[in-house]
Order: C-alpha cells, then sequence, then structure tokens
C-alpha cells in the first residue's frame, strides 16, 4: 500500500514583500489551486487548478515556460542562453518593439520572421492552454513538493508561487511531519490485555484516594519506566465546572495524573511503599498539545531520564491519547517518609 504524507493543521507561507502566500490544508487527497498576478497587460491574473493528480499528463504537463521580453534581453545582454534554450518559451511582450528588433528574435528562435499578436505574445509558438502560465506554475509546485520524498494529502493554495516560496512551503510541511512523528507513541500496547496492577493495587503505592486518585490501571513496568491508563468519563468531579457544555480536563490534572503514574514507579523501589509519599520538587518544559475529553483513554508514559539516588528522581513523562500526545513534562520529585512530612 502506497504511503502518503498528511498534515494535521493549516500550514502557511507568507512572503509579504512580493504579494506571495502558500496555505497546505489537510485533505483527503492532492489538490492543488494557484493564482498568478504578474500586474501587467499583457499577464494579469490567471487561476489554474487540478483536482486529481491522475489529470496531471492531460491538464498540466504540457504547460511550458514563459518569460517577459525585457527578462529575455537581460539574459541576451549577458550571452546567458542560447537561440535554442527558448525555441518552447512563452515570450510575453508588454512594450512596442521596432522590426529590427522583431528580426533579431527571429535570428534568436530560427524562425524566418516573428510578430506580436494581439494578446501580447510573440508568434514563435502557440498556446496550448489559455491559462499556460498559471498551469506552468501549478507544474512548477507540484514539481518543488514533489522533493518531500512521498505523495502529499494535502489542498495547496497558492498565490504567485515561485520555486523560492514552493521549497519554503515544503521545509514547513517536512517540519510539520517530523515534529507529527515525535509526537507519536514510540510503544505500543494493549488496552485490553490483564493490567500490572489494577487501582487497589496502586492504592497499595500511592497514599491518593478517590476523587483524586487519576490512574486506573498500571499496564507495564520495568527498571526505568512505566505505563499507566486514565479512562476519562462524564462523571469526573472537575467537568462540572471546567467546562458546562464543553468538558475539557485541566492540564493540571493530566500533570498530576502524569506525576501519579511516575509515583508508582519510584515507590515500587521501596520494600515498603505504603509508608512514603512522593512530593514534586520542579515541573520543567510542561507542553499542552490537544485538549483530554470525556470518553478518552489516556495512555501514561513515564521514563526515568537518570537512575533515582537519594530518593530524588527525574522522569519524561508523556500522555497520549489515540497514540498522539496530549500532554508531557520533565518532573522531578523526591520520596520521603510519611513521619518526615509530619515534622
Amino acid at each position: 500500500e502506497r504511503e502518503y504524507l498528511e498534515i494535521e493543521e493549516n500550514i502557511v507561507f507568507v512572503d509579504k514583500e512580493n504579494k506571495v502566500e502558500l496555505i497546505a490544508i489537510p485533505n483527503d487527497t492532492f489538490k492543488v489551486s494557484v493564482m498568478i498576478n504578474f500586474e501587467t497587460r499583457v499577464l494579469g491574473t490567471q487561476y489554474a487548478v487540478l483536482e486529481d493528480i491522475k489529470d496531471f499528463k492531460e491538464e498540466i504537463a504540457d504547460s511550458r515556460t514563459f518569460v517577459f521580453l525585457h527578462e529575455l534581453e537581460f539574459l541576451l545582454a549577458n550571452n546567458l542562453i542560447k537561440g535554442g534554450d527558448l525555441s518552447n518559451a512563452i515570450v510575453f511582450v508588454n512594450r512596442v518593439i521596432d522590426q529590427d528588433e522583431l528580426n533579431r528574435l527571429a535570428d534568436l528562435f530560427d524562425k524566418p520572421k516573428v510578430n506580436v499578436m494581439q494578446d501580447g505574445i510573440l508568434n514563435n509558438l502557440e498556446l496550448h492552454h489559455r491559462n499556460e502560465p498559471a498551469r506552468h506554475k501549478l507544474l512548477d509546485l507540484i514539481g518543488d513538493l514533489a522533493l518531500l520524498g512521498k505523495p502529499l494529502k494535502a489542498h495547496i493554495i497558492a498565490r504567485r508561487p515561485g520555486h523560492a516560496a514552493n521549497v519554503e512551503l515544503g521545509k514547513l510541511i517536512r517540519n510539520h511531519i517530523n515534529t507529527k512523528k515525535k509526537m507519536k507513541a514510540s510503544f505500543s500496547i494493549d488496552l485490553e490485555k490483564e493490567p500490572l496492577f489494577d487501582i487497589m493495587d496502586i492504592q497499595g503505592f500511592l497514599p491518593h484516594r478517590p476523587p483524586f486518585l487519576f490512574i486506573d490501571k498500571i499496564m507495564e513496568m520495568g527498571e526505568d519506566y512505566i505505563i499507566g491508563v486514565k479512562n476519562v468519563t462524564m462523571n469526573e468531579y472537575f467537568f462540572q465546572g471546567h467546562f458546562p457544555g464543553d468538558p475539557v480536563m485541566p492540564g493540571v490534572i493530566l500533570v498530576e495524573a502524569m506525576a501519579q503514574t511516575g509515583g508508582v514507579l519510584i515507590l515500587n523501589s521501596v520494600p515498603d511503599p505504603e509508608n512514603y509519599i512522593t512530593l514534586f520538587l520542579k515541573i520543567d518544559d510542561v507542553k499542552f498539545r490537544k485538549v483530554v475529553r470525556p470518553g478518552d483513554t489516556i495512555v501514561f508514559h513515564n521514563k526515568l531520564l537518570k537512575p533515582a539516588t537519594r530518593g530524588i528522581a527525574l522522569m519524561q513523562g508523556k500522555a497520549y491519547v489515540n497514540g498522539q500526545v496530549v500532554t508531557e513534562a520533565k518532573m522531578m520529585a523526591a520520596i520521603k517518609k510519611r513521619e518526615e512530612t509530619n515534622e
């Protein structure tokens, strides 16, 4: 099965100085819409669209490059072009030219005679499409995005695109996809299997009790990692006020649940966890990426960043819903005997 690149949000590149704007919008297929405007009498606003990549060969592939006469003159003056190089280029003439210059252009294109047609195009060729310049810009855009390496599912809307802008949009898309990969779970877990610890077992490790116990079960645990699960229901007390009619799990509760998961890992290192509690020392790099709502199942994955020493542990915690990171943080915590906290 063919692998596609997919985006989850609008990706925008803007060059205000040159009036350039390119937008990639999430879509089930690949679609491109292009608008150009050179603000001249001979080439103003044109629009081209490719609804289905299957139509590329018939609708887009034969669209040729184009150039303005003044650009051509610069290339000729600097000996940067040879006659055969432009035999298939559309030349737009946006000023009056005399017969001597027409004769020189005829020699360039190896034609006995050339004229400027009524629509301002040199008659060295005939247009394949009324909007061939816009279609050629669309062709360029597809070619530049092909550098992503895999077909893209998105609707690309481009105003005044060009190679430089196309490449920048491609970079933004690549960065978005790479970030999305980092946010995906690097582990797999069968939520239907028997848990390592159920909620009663968890209460043997943690001093927390409902309604402030926010993990339901522990699925896996090793020397330096732990995986816990929380099933979010509408009955959670905090949904009564956060927010009525639009329930969202509070970020502080997500972090607390992640910390409780880590607490089980830390307290598992002592023979009598019921005599200890865990206390936060520091929380860094907290990020809330997606909202969590009733009906979601949160998978917490905590990993020690270094071995715990003197009862202090530093760990990276991530919370996932449907394989996507919703919250992450670095947490430092200490375990203390209960009597020590009362001194």
